[in-house]
Parts: C-alpha cells; sequence; structure tokens
C-alpha cells in the first residue's frame, strides 16, 4: 500500500461566529492509500480547538506512513483495526486516525464493490434530515438566512448562541422562529454559559420553540452539565465534554444526547462503539461533523440511520465544496449506494 497526501485550503460562504471564536476558512488534508489500482480518501481537517493545526497533521501522517505501507493489504489494515495494526506507532490524534480509517473504509469498499454502509452493518443507504447551522449575527439576517433554508427544504436549524448579553440570543432564536415557523430548532452556545445561566435562560428559550441545546455549559465540569440536563425543558447534548468514548461512558444517563464528532472519537469504529455503549441508557446519539468537505462529512453521513439528531452540515458551508456525493442541499444527507464512502472529486481544488 501506498500513503500521500494533499492539502488544500477550504474557504467558507462567509465567516462562521460562535461564542469562541470566528471561522472564515480552514485547511484540509486529502489522504490517499493506494493498492491495487484503487485509491481510498480521507480528509483531515485542521482544528485550533482539537489542538490539531495543519503542520501537526503532516507530522502524524509522515510518522504513520511507514507503518501503513508495511501493511499487506487494505483489507488485513481493515479486518485488524488500523490502529492495532501499526505496531510501535504513536498513538494518532483522533482526527488524524479519523481520516486514515476512511481512506481505507473507502478503498475497501472499492476493492469489494460494496459501499461504505454495508462494511458498516447497514444494508440500506441511509438517509436523514439534517441540521442547518445560523451562526451569531443580527436577528434580521438570522431571519432571512432561516425563511431561505426553510425554502430550500430543511426542518431543523441549529441556532448558534452565546453572546456577551444574552438579550441578543432570545431576539436571534426569536427571529429565526418568525423566519422559518415550522422548523425545529437547536440552540448551541458552544458552552458559554455558566450553570445559573444554562437554568435560568433554557425555558425562555424552550418557550420560543427550541427543542434541544448542545453544551450550554462550559466544557470540564460533567457534573454541572448533568445539573443542568436534570433541570432544562429540553434535552441536552453534550458536546465539548464528549470527546472520546470514555467521555461517552461517563455521561451515559446523565445527559439526554452525545454529540459524536468522528475527528472527536477517531472514526467510524469509534463512532459505533459509543452508540453500542449508549444503546438503553437514555442518552441518545448525535452525529455532528466539522466545516469540511462533503469528503470529510461522507463517513458520517454512512452512520446516519443510528442517529436521533444530525448535524452533518459542514460541506453546505463551503463557498466551494470540491467533492460531492453526499446531498444535503434540500435538507436530507444520503449515503451514496456507490462502492466506498461514495463521494467524487467534483474539480481540482488548490492543492499545496
Amino acid at each position: 500500500m501506498r500513503l500521500t497526501w494533499h492539502v488544500t485550503e477550504l474557504e467558507l460562504a462567509e465567516p462562521l461566529r460562535i461564542s469562541r471564536s470566528v471561522m472564515a476558512r480552514r485547511d484540509a488534508v486529502w489522504a490517499a492509500i493506494e493498492h491495487g489500482g484503487l485509491t481510498g480518501w480521507g480528509e483531515v481537517v485542521s482544528s485550533d480547538f482539537l489542538g490539531l493545526p495543519t503542520a501537526r497533521i503532516l507530522r502524524h501522517l509522515t510518522t504513520a506512513r511507514a507503518a501503513v505501507e508495511h501493511l499487506p493489504d487494505p483489507e488485513t489494515a481493515w479486518g485488524e483495526h488500523m490502529t492495532d495494526s501499526l505496531p510501535g506507532l504513536p498513538k494518532l490524534p483522533a482526527g488524524v486516525l479519523a481520516g486514515l480509517e476512511a481512506a481505507l473504509l473507502d478503498l475497501v469498499g472499492k476493492r469489494a464493490g460494496r459501499p461504505a454502509h454495508h462494511l458498516l452493518g447497514t444494508p440500506t443507504a441511509p438517509t436523514a434530515p439534517t441540521t442547518r447551522t445560523i451562526g451569531i449575527t443580527a436577528p434580521v439576517a438570522a431571519a432571512v438566512q432561516a425563511a431561505r433554508f426553510a425554502m430550500s427544504g430543511f426542518t431543523a436549524l441549529k441556532v448558534k448562541a452565546g453572546s456577551p448579553d444574552p438579550a441578543q440570543d432570545l431576539a436571534r432564536v426569536a427571529a429565526v422562529r418568525d423566519g422559518a415557523p415550522e422548523a425545529a430548532l437547536l440552540l448551541d452556545p458552544n458552552g458559554a454559559w455558566t450553570e445559573r445561566q444554562a437554568i435560568e435562560l433554557l425555558p425562555r428559550f424552550a418557550e420560543l420553540g427550541v427543542t434541544a441545546v448542545e453544551q450550554p455549559v462550559a466544557p470540564g465540569s460533567p457534573d454541572s452539565l448533568a445539573r443542568v440536563a436534570k433541570e432544562s425543558p429540553v434535552p441536552v447534548i453534550a458536546d465539548e465534554d464528549a470527546v472520546s468514548y470514555e467521555d461517552a461512558v461517563a455521561l451515559a444517563g446523565l445527559v439526554h444526547g452525545v454529540n459524536v464528532k468522528l475527528a472527536k472519537c477517531g472514526g467510524v469504529r469509534a463512532a459505533l462503539r459509543i452508540h453500542e455503549a449508549l444503546r438503553g441508557s437514555g442518552t441518545d446519539l448525535m452525529l455532528g461533523c466539522l466545516t469540511a468537505s462533503s469528503l470529510g462529512i461522507a463517513p458520517a453521513v454512512h452512520l446516519a440511520d443510528r442517529a436521533r439528531w444530525v448535524d452533518l452540515d459542514g460541506h453546505l458551508l463551503l463557498a466551494d465544496d470540491p467533492w460531492t456525493g453526499i446531498g444535503g442541499t434540500d435538507g436530507t444527507v444520503r449515503a451514496a449506494d456507490r462502492a466506498g464512502l461514495g463521494v467524487r472529486r467534483t474539480h481540482m481544488a488548490v492543492v499545496r
């Protein structure tokens, strides 16, 4: 097998403001594993929050190359789970592992002539409504976006919160409700509130039609998150407090949901382990994502049938998505029935 990679820049259609930052672009590293004339692709996106700048991604891929290329074939790597098949390799960051695992899944599927969801235990290609994100912006702009998304077919919208003045968040959610009166609303303060603020504010957001909230309080205190969940009139979903499998297991039964992002947990196999661990606990699965191309979002789409909440719109935030194959512009993401991940390059992006 041969491992190579390319770096490109993904630019957002417009900057996305959340409580802790504003993002206008990020790097994507496309990992390619070649064997027997076929190529499997996976994507690793840079993330300051996850401590994964581009330079660190490239260092880990360089370190992993010899071990990956020493494996006899993709099926061996996939069957033995790649992390167990790379003796002597230091532990890879979750995002890098997820990207390499995606490339292997794509390649194994292509060699077998089977779509990724078949290899993951789902005979029928998953489809699911996805939320569409509205960042921290003025109420009028938020209402316009909400109306446009609703007209396109979105039935669920995610509204970012965490403004210094909570009244601004309340006004934004009210405007979104006016712009898309039939849409389900998910609120995401990205950990901006104190426990007291969350308990006081969530009933007011519930009155505006919010149906669930992600990570209302700062990460690092799961007990505080659990107390908010107990008092909240709407489901509370852990995100920044649920990075690993161990985090998710510790929160099972204490919150209403756990947001699983492949770049956080380490890939589709880790996500499936979390899904199985949560079964029967009263805590449901949410599938989320980072801003990425369709290549980066595709592995999660092949798991979409396992989730109560689906937030896989990262590719829809881009000014120009260099891959296609998972839909989403009409409010529904769809796993392709083509072999592997089922995505295709639409054009040659600028690589470096």
